[in-house]
């Protein structure tokens, strides 16, 4: 199978529970990993495949993904994916935002993730946070299986 040009952008500060999954997807993509920072807009179009991983941070994607995405060049058509860990919803509706805003500049979501990651925001750092131990096994395995589906669409 060929493999498409790959790269997945990233934001994991906290416990660098999205670092985790991001690491498990780029093994099989056989994509760099770049933070927002180091990204400049304009190389984007090197890619035929580009990913957003972020913890959750008030219900979006961390701001300096989305202020990457604001700065994007319009496309016509490029493949693009989300992901992400959050300490409540296993679910895609944070990702809204992104999405959006990618689809905007002509990128086509072809799939998204999230698993649940560890938290210790707030006042849960005192009660030794939540989700500990995720991403867990299952998680990472389940990232592989998301990968696995992105590689041959």
């Amino acid at each position: 199978m060929l493999l498409m040009k790959s790269i997945i952008i990233l934001y994991s500060y906290h416990h660098n529970n999205t670092e985790k999954i991001a690491n498990v997807i780029a093994k099989i993509l056989e994509a760099e990993i770049k933070t927002p920072k180091q990204v400049n807009p304009e190389e984007l179009q090197e890619y035929s495949l580009i990913g957003f991983g972020s913890g959750i941070y008030g219900e979006n994607l961390h701001k300096s993904i989305l202020d990457l995405a604001d700065k994007m060049t319009q496309i016509s058509t490029k493949k693009a994916f989300i992901f992400s860990t959050s300490a409540l919803a296993e679910k895609n509706s944070n990702h809204k935002t992104l999405r959006k805003k990618l689809q905007s500049k002509g990128y086509v979501i072809i799939d998204e993730y999230n698993c649940r990651g560890f938290n210790t925001n707030s006042f849960l750092k005192f009660f030794g946070g939540m989700n500990k131990g995720r991403p867990n096994e299952k998680d990472l395995k389940n990232a592989e299986e998301f990968a696995q589906k992105i590689l041959e669409s």
